[in-house]
């Protein structure tokens, strides 16, 4: 089956069309007319070329002048034809049939190709808690493939420059028709590079960069906690031949902490009292990660296990305003080794206990501290 058929036509459009119509017109229409769609149809090939000839022409300004005034006839005899060009028997560019419908994952256009950028890096640093806490600034040694200085990252040896590859016309990727499909593929001379050296650096060997260790700065911000990662733009590998460098990542991790430990912005302590502390009330004082000391007042009659928080005293929030908070759990801690007299004033507190008169004077509360005043003294 041969279409002869207007371009515009084909397209279903008018020919004052802009290329965002055109653009949408050629997707539906190759899609609904592809032969992967339509296999062992005839038609549906004949017309899949044509729609995708009609598309080559209209979409290139000069070619869509030229078609507007002379119709097809302006690409005969070496006109714009020729491969690719209308008229010229195949398909034309079938990267562009994908590149249009699904975007640049499949058809990827013939943009200048160049080396590849450098790789990036991870560096795992183990930091205190009170590091953590108030931010800071440490220096590491990493070992990286950095710019070559003799030959400025070019690969090519100093006075000397490179030459663009021949093969794949400094694009890096040379293309190969298999039935529908235009495959892209490595260039096999320059490996992507786009550029070929003659005559090599003798200090990288053509490679644009060597083996070095460098020293650097990282600042670590408060707040940061287990797993959070730090960005250095730029400190990753070199490229080859000059290509950008990639980034360097820094992982942190927390050093295990004697008193405290950390579930997000909180801090968890656990702080032991006495038997009296814990009937009568009183205070006790954290030592923070701050430097300051916390007061925390203990409720009489508090048991073991309770938690006891304070608002603003725990991590700060990373790369925002404000504190967590501080949880203290209480340990009451029980005597194990006790004098005579001790032991005697804890049976006569037993015997209140067991409901026993005492002076009419004390309260209960009042007559533990009696015993414990004299059991201190």
């Amino acid at each position: 089956m041969s279409l002869d058929i207007d371009y515009y036509e084909l397209l279903q459009v008018d020919r004052s069309a802009d290329d965002k119509t055109l653009k949408s017109a050629y997707r539906k229409l190759a899609m609904q007319y592809h032969p992967d769609r339509n296999p062992g149809c005839s038609d549906s090939e004949a017309r899949f070329k044509a729609i995708n000839e009609a598309y080559d022409c209209l979409k290139d300004p000069q070619k869509r002048a030229a078609y507007d005034r002379f119709g097809k006839d302006a690409f005969k005899n070496g006109g714009f034809g020729g491969a690719g060009g209308p008229g010229g028997g195949d398909f034309g560019d079938i990267g562009d049939i994908f590149e249009s419908i699904f975007g640049s994952a499949f058809g990827g256009g013939r943009q200048q190709r160049g080396p590849a950028r450098g790789a990036d890096l991870r560096y795992d640093m183990e930091i205190r808690l009170e590091d953590a806490f108030t931010g800071c600034t440490r220096e590491i040694d990493v070992d990286v493939a950095a710019r070559c200085d003799a030959c400025d990252g070019s690969g090519a040896k100093p006075g000397t420059s490179t030459n663009r590859c021949s093969t794949c016309a400094g694009y890096g990727k040379v293309r190969a028709q298999q039935g529908f499909f235009m495959v892209e593929r490595v260039c096999p001379t320059c490996q992507g590079a786009g550029e070929v050296i003659a005559d090599p650096c003798g200090t990288c060997l053509g490679e644009g960069r060597v083996d070095r260790r460098k020293t650097l700065t990282v600042n670590i911000p408060a707040g940061v906690d287990e797993g959070t990662r730090i960005r250095l733009s730029g400190e990753g590998e070199s490229g080859a031949r000059g290509a950008a460098p990639g980034d360097l990542y820094i992982f942190l991790h927390m050093a295990r902490h004697k008193l405290f430990e950390r579930e997000g912005t909180t801090l968890f302590t656990r702080a032991p009292i006495s038997f009296t502390t814990a009937a009568l009330g009183g205070e006790i004082v954290i030592p923070g990660l701050d430097g300051q000391k916390h007061v925390i007042h203990i409720p009489a009659g508090i048991q073991s296990g309770k938690q006891l928080r304070q608002r603003g005293a725990g991590m700060p929030v990373l790369n925002g305003r404000g504190h967590g908070d501080l949880v203290v759990q209480i340990d009451v801690e029980t005597p194990t080794r006790l004098s005579a007299r001790q032991k005697e004033l804890l049976r006569e507190f037993r015997e209140t206990e067991t409901g026993e008169e005492c002076p009419a004077s004390q309260g209960f509360f009042g007559r533990i501290k009696d015993m414990w005043e004299d059991l201190t003294d």
